[in-house]
Order: structure tokens, then sequence, then C-alpha cells
């Protein structure tokens, strides 16, 4: 060990002080763009408890009990796993090579005339489950790299780009941008030009036009498309893996066949790196041999690139986004093929003698409820404030009202952020206001300046309140430190649709809102056609793009059943227009991850899907509606 350890050291000073002598006085930047005196940041892997364990495939019959004990006491048992190569040996190879490619397995540039150096970029050939250097895994591009990370595009014959980091996190740079916002820039020799952006909830696609332009003359342009995943959080992993299988499925869609690696990227091309390369590769792996082996295959890659994978929460989130595509599989679905999924959904199924449909319904209750998220709201001084016991919102995404001076727990509101199709937070589900919590609801107006209210219950229904009347009859109306004004109320087929002036009186501002009160939801069920809930949809969404689409408040009475339904439907027909997919079964898997009990029955879940055909129905020609 000690012969060892001394020659690994020799070695590694020898390189060091080689290194240091190719650079110049002027410029110590080394070729992979830090300086000879800022080393890279590289967490170093614990010691593992029991270095000579093993752990074998498992198949999938098995996984979701093997997920079920590894995340057992605070996922310990997934900590084990994940620290069991980092042995002393490992530790100290990781120690000297600072993350460094391994020369056996690094992306060799061509030579530029009179550079030396010229053919190093920090990138690595990276193998999938069976496709030798399927992926190029590389750190984020440096202002000084940017052109050398293009030339690696061109000269690998790349079409697609995976980007896993945001340019800034904790107000850290963490990528350079390497693609112009509009028009076209020169990275070197190359030409890279912005085609088309496509933004959506949590991820934007940018195409791209690139061109290598060199001294005989320009090459012919290449498409490449770049997915840039932009729902990792700065810290840890996503709080869902849905919004990743997504992404990733698109990425497996948009590549070609004859393209050259797809060039992977966070910002060291490490753990959020790692963590893509070894979802997709497992889930192929799990299609072919009804198995997976993560432990294996993660020793594999690391051969290829020193600390692939850095973080314990990396590691269980590959576990987890694995069970999450075993148990739900791909339920996404072409608007083609919807009607004959209907059919199927309608029909029984053994041993339980169920509807598909109810089948599909009943994997939702999968969906747990975090009752220890919910600590706000269960508050004593806020128990009052909820109408439903059942329905209250998670503290991670609770809509968050501004303390009243010198009263406390005035911040809270029954009342949840939702995602929309394109952009986070595009919704807020809430409950029908009571008669001590109107102030608090146009005040959550105000404060978050919402234009547009969707409301889905009559005030009374089966002789029972389901909401306070919030708004004046004619005239104006006042609630605590708010006047509300009615200007206008036109009945439209299934709707009324009510303009007011919303006036905070300190300050005597006013703002404009709009109020849509869906008429077409019957007591008891549901609506017996689509077409009203597709007109109300629509008009919501032509205000918004006049009202600068801050976020749509939508309420029912408890604000989860036929406010879920609403929200599910919005996002779902917006997709079908812009793709010509949809995933009932996702988007309210979704919604229910982010305030329980959306989208509450059966029936409001059958009828998304038959609002959907009445809307493929209605628009018959595809190309009406995309």
């Amino acid at each position: 060990w000690f012969c060892f350890l001394y020659v690994s050291l020799c070695h590694y000073c020898r390189f060091k002080n080689h290194r240091k002598a190719l650079v110049t006085s002027v410029d110590k930047k080394i070729p992979n763009g830090f300086m000879e005196e800022q080393e890279q940041t590289v967490v170093l892997l614990p010691r593992s408890p029991s270095p000579s364990k093993r752990y074998f495939p498992i198949p999938l019959d098995s996984l979701e009990e093997e997920y079920r004990i590894r995340s057992a006491d605070d996922g310990k048992l997934f900590r084990e796993e994940f620290n069991v190569r980092s042995t002393f040996i490992y530790r100290l190879v990781a120690f000297f090579l600072l993350s460094s490619t391994d020369d056996h397995s690094r992306v060799v540039l061509s030579h530029l005339d009179g550079h030396l150096f010229s053919d190093y970029i920090n990138a690595s050939y990276i193998d999938g489950y069976k496709e030798k250097n399927k992926f190029i895994a590389a750190q984020g591009p440096k202002l000084e790299t940017v052109a050398d990370f293009w030339r690696m595009i061109w000269e690998q014959k790349t079409a697609t780009i995976v980007m896993l980091t945001n340019l800034k996190e904790r107000k850290e740079d963490k990528c350079f941008q390497y693609w112009p916002e509009k028009g076209c820039w020169m990275y070197g020799n190359i030409r890279v030009a912005m085609e088309d952006f496509t933004v959506l909830v949590d991820y934007t696609i940018r195409k791209f036009c690139v061109q290598y332009q060199g001294s005989d003359g320009p090459r012919a342009p290449r498409l490449v498309t770049q997915l840039h995943f932009t729902s990792w959080p700065d810290f840890g992993v996503p709080f869902s893996p849905i919004g990743m299988l997504k992404f990733l499925k698109k990425v497996k869609t948009v590549n070609p066949s004859y393209a050259g690696p797809i060039v992977v990227h966070c910002s060291a091309g490490v753990g959020r790196t790692g963590t893509f390369i070894v979802i997709d590769s497992m889930i192929d792996m799990m299609h072919m041999e009804q198995r997976l082996d993560v432990f294996g295959f993660v020793s594999r890659i690391r051969e290829q690139r020193c600390q692939l994978i850095q973080t314990d929460m990396q590691y269980s989130f590959i576990y987890q986004a694995l069970l999450e595509y075993y148990l739900y599989g791909d339920t996404e679905l072409d608007v083609c093929s919807l009607e004959g999924h209907l059919q199927r959904l309608h029909n029984t199924r053994a041993p339980h003698d169920r509807l598909g449909l109810e089948e599909e319904f009943r994997k939702l209750t999968n969906v747990r409820i975090m009752k220890e998220n919910m600590r706000t709201g269960n508050l004593p001084a806020n128990m009052k404030k909820n109408r439903v016991l059942q329905i209250i919102p998670y503290d991670f995404n609770r809509v968050i009202l501004s303390v009243k001076r010198g009263q406390e727990f005035t911040d809270y509101i029954n009342a949840s952020f939702i995602d929309g199709y394109r952009q986070k937070d595009y919704f807020i589900a809430t409950q029908g206001p009571l008669s001590h919590t109107v102030e608090d609801f146009w005040r959550m107006v105000w404060e978050w300046r919402c234009h547009s209210i969707v409301m889905l219950t009559e005030l009374k229904e089966r002789e029972q309140e389901k909401c306070f009347q919030y708004w004046p009859s004619e005239g104006s109306v006042t609630f605590g430190d708010y006047t509300v004004e009615l200007t206008g109320d036109t009945l439209c087929e299934t709707f009324t649709l009510k303009d007011m002036v919303l006036t905070y009186r300190p300050v005597r501002k006013s703002q404009h809102v709009r109020h849509f009160h869906f008429h077409g939801w019957p007591e008891i069920g549901i609506p017996a056609e689509g077409r009203g809930m597709i007109d109300i949809i629509a008009a919501v969404q032509r205000q918004q793009q006049q009202s600068g689409n801050r976020p749509i408040i939508v309420h029912c009475s408890a604000g989860a059943g036929r406010t879920g339904t609403f929200i599910a439907l919005s996002n779902i027909l917006e997709r079908v227009k812009a793709e010509g997919l949809l995933d009932v079964f996702q988007t309210v898997k979704s919604l229910r991850m982010q305030r329980p009990h959306m989208v509450q029955t059966v029936e409001q879940y059958d009828f998304c899907y038959r609002v959907v055909q009445d809307f493929v129905d209605i628009f018959s020609d595809y190309a009406n509606f995309k």
C-alpha cells in the first residue's frame, strides 16, 4: 500500500509540475479553463461502511418492495449502497484527479495550429445500457471554453444537447450562456443561430442552426436541439420524478437515430449529468431484461468519468424515478388514439371486474397525502379559515399573504400555487371564501396581482352554503381595506362574466379583475357535455393574454374536485393544442402532489377524458387547433 501511495504521489506531483511549466507567465489559465491556483471543488465521497458488499440486479416485480426497504430509516440503505465503492483507494484517486476526465474515455478534439492542448475539453464518453459512447458527459461551458464546446458538438456530429443546470443558482455562475437569445453568434469557427424555442413548465426546448465556417469555406448547416431542464432545485433533487421522466422521453423522441453522442452537462458534468444518464440507461434495461442494476451500471460508468452521481440523494432519486416508471409506465397518448383508449377504459378488466377507468383512477390513491407538510393550515389560529378540514394547502406551495401589522397568523389563506402547462405557479387553487375570509381572498387578489377569477360552484347547492358572495350584486362593497366595484355583468351561454374594479383604500390604487362564474356544473355529478368547459377555458386564456399572465384564481367550494378538474383540463387542452399529445393520468397525479384530493371522483376523472374527446371532435381537423 505504501509503495502504491508513494508512486501515486510522485506521478501526481510530476504531472502537476509539468503542467505548470507549460503555462505562460502572461496567462495562467490551463486548458480546461481553471486558474492554476484555483482548484475545482470536489465533494469527496465518504468511506464505505462495508466495501466488500455486493448488490445484485433487482427484478422488476421486487422493485417496489426493495425501494420501500431501502427508503426506511431516512434512506439508510440507499446511503450504504451509494457509499460502497467509496473505498480509500477510490477516494485517493478522486482527490488526485480532481474530477478531471479519465484519459481512456476523454473526448479528443482536433488540434488547432499553434495552440498547445487545443485537443482538450472536460468531457468524457459514457456508455448507455447497450450502446457504446451513447453520451458525452461534459462540464457546463465557461467563457474560455465555449468555442471548444461548439467545436465538440460539430466534430462529434451531436444533434441533441441536454442541459441540467440553470445559468445561475444561489447567485453563483453555474454555466456560461453558450447560445444566442436571438440572431446568430460566432464561437471560433462555428456559427450558431437561434431558430426556435419553446418554454414549458419543466424544461425549455431551443433549436439552433449550426454551421462550421473554416478557411476552406462553410459546410452544410445542421440542426442541433438543446433540451434545458429548468426544474432541478438549487438544493437536493426534484420533489417528484414526473418532470424528469417527461423530459427524458422528449430527449429520446427528439434525438435522431443517425446522430452522434448526446451531450449531457450540468455545471461540473458529474452529479445531475450522471443521474440523467443512469435513469435513461436503466429504463432501457427494464424494457430488455425486466430487471435493473443501478449499482453495477454506476460502477461501470464511474470508470469512464470520476464522481458521476455525487450524492446519496441523487442516487435514491434514480430509484424513485425508476419505480415511478415501473408503477405507471408511459401513459401519454396521441390525440388520434384517444377514442380507442377510451373504449378500453370503459371495458371491464379481470381480476376484480373493475372498469379500466376505475383501475387507472385507483392508482392515483398511491399519491400520499403529506400531512406533515400541512402545519400552517393546521395551526389552531388557522383552522377556522378552512372550509373542509381534509383539504389544506401544503406548506411548500401555499399562497403566503403579507402579515398585518400587530396581528399574528394573518399570512394564511387556504390556497395553493399550481403549475400550468408552460409556467410554474400559473394557477391559484383555493376554497370558496367564508364570511370571515373574504378580506383575505381580496388581499390575495391584490397582493398577487391576479386579474382572472374562475368560480365553479353556486353560492348554495342542496341548501348548503358553498361560497360566501364576495362581490356586489350592484354598485360597490367594502371588505376591510378593499373595495370591490361591479362595472359590468354579461351572461354567456354557460357562464357569467363580471368586470370589477378592486381598490386598495390605504393607497387609493385600483386594478381590473374579470370574474368567470361557470353555471354548467350540476349539484350532483358532472356536466352533461364538455362544450361549456371548453368555452370558459378559452375565455380565461384570452383574458390572460390581455392582462399579463398573472396567476389565475380557481375555486369551487373546497378547492379540490371541480377546481382540480378545471386546472387539469386547462393544462391538458393546452398541450393538445401545442403537441397533439395528452396524459390525463400524469396531469392529475401532478396536481394531487401539489394539493390534496385534486379531481376527487372517478366521474370527474372520466370527464377530463370526455372533454378532450369533445374538443378533438369539435376541431376534428388537427390543423385547426395546433
